[in-house]
């Protein structure tokens, strides 16, 4: 196995601690905002994580796993969350807590259908009743090219 050079970008994805877990969150910390989409496409997320970042990185604060959570709203819009280590002034803040069954995928985001089906199936296969749906992209487009993976994590709250 070679090893994998980090683009300074987005850092290389381990899937292994993520896929076909469950994983425990108490008052997790996560920066909300909102991105524009138009058909499910994110139009300026690019626009808002550079602010995120930005404000992040002036207060520094740090992003554990480099984790930007996507709960896709509605065909118009989409909520991101940002796990932070500390809370930033002028950033909607919020904590998540519970248990989140993680999944993780691999291939061109034309799969996602697919992989909410498959998600959805393995969940009741395993009798979990799945509330909330999250979205883990866990690369850009340009460093999952260079990666030549491209590793999405969905992850669903359980009750």
């Amino acid at each position: 196995m070679t090893e994998i050079t980090p683009t300074g970008c987005c850092p290389p994805f381990d899937p292994t601690p993520w896929d076909d877990q469950i994983i425990e969150w108490y008052n997790k910390l996560f920066i909300k905002d909102r991105v524009f989409c138009l058909f499910n496409m994110p139009v300026n997320f690019g626009k808002v994580m550079t602010r995120i970042m930005s404000k992040a990185d002036k207060h520094g604060a740090t992003v554990p796993d480099a984790m930007c959570l996507s709960d896709h709203a509605s065909a118009w819009n989409m909520n991101v969350f940002v796990a932070v280590d500390k809370k930033i002034p002028d950033l909607k803040t919020v904590k998540i807590t519970g248990k989140f069954y993680c999944r993780v995928y691999e291939g061109d985001f034309r799969k996602t259908g697919e992989w909410i089906s498959d998600f959805k199936k393995t969940s009741s296969e395993k009798h979990f009743s799945t509330g909330k749906m999250y979205m883990w992209y866990t690369t850009c487009p340009k460093c999952a090219k260079i990666y030549g993976k491209n590793y999405v994590v969905i992850l669903s709250k359980i009750k």
